[in-house]
């Protein structure tokens, strides 16, 4: 199957209108533990100008071994990135779609604390759902924009920026939680994932609020 790469239509339009926008993108909402992450990326007008780095896609469309060259040519591409995070505590205590509101802010905040957000700015948000606008403090405009990961180059640098940032994560908790296999599934619902938690129960990075016993394979 033919992968067609994602490019800078609709983010080159938009410009015409904005100084900025900032393309935000999730990760881990599916998720039995860890934290949800979104990834921010910045852009003006002669950012649109630039040349989309090779092997630019959406996270889920570049394997594991290529994901960190490729966030970090897409870092060093836009005119700031960063993340936003919100733990499994927070999606317990807030639910889930709250919680990636929260996280969606903070990744904001982590690129205006760069600089260089002046000027009237425009978010795109991966999806159809806006779960940041009753979140963030400060009035912001957003759009959403549905398969803005597959289609839009900007969206495609938040995406496999924050999902490097989150698997790294993940990762590093292994070693403290080795039985679920976390260097592996990254939190998500695989099979093993499911048998450690009936053996073993829930570790304080779990979403104990999810019905995670009988979770179905989200990946």
């Amino acid at each position: 199957m033919t992968v067609i790469a994602p490019r800078l239509t609709l983010e080159r339009k938009l410009l015409t209108e904005y100084d900025l926008i900032i393309s935000l993108d999730e990760v881990g909402r599916g998720a039995l533990a860890g934290p949800v992450v979104v990834g921010a990326a910045m852009m003006d007008a002669s950012g649109a100008r630039r040349r989309v780095p090779e092997g630019l896609r959406d996270s889920k469309l570049v394997t594991e071994k290529r994901r960190p060259d490729v966030a970090a040519r897409a870092a060093a591409w836009v005119q700031a990135s960063g993340t936003g995070w919100a733990n499994a505590a927070e999606v317990d205590e807030v639910g889930i779609m709250r919680a990636l509101g929260l996280a969606a802010s903070r990744a904001i905040d982590a690129v205006a604390a760069q600089g260089g957000m002046t000027g009237r700015a425009l978010v795109i948000l991966d999806g159809n759902h806006d779960y940041l606008s009753r979140v963030h403090a400060a009035p912001i405009e957003v759009r959403t924009v549905i398969k803005g990961d597959r289609d839009c180059a900007s969206v495609s640098a938040a995406s496999v920026i924050a999902k490097v940032a989150r698997d790294s994560y993940m990762t590093q908790r292994h070693d403290e939680h080795p039985m679920y296999q976390w260097n592996r599934n990254k939190g998500y619902a695989s099979a093993e994932h499911r048998a450690a938690i009936r053996d073993c129960g829930l570790s304080p990075l779990h979403r104990s609020s999810w019905a995670i016993a009988d979770a179905p394979t989200l990946f």
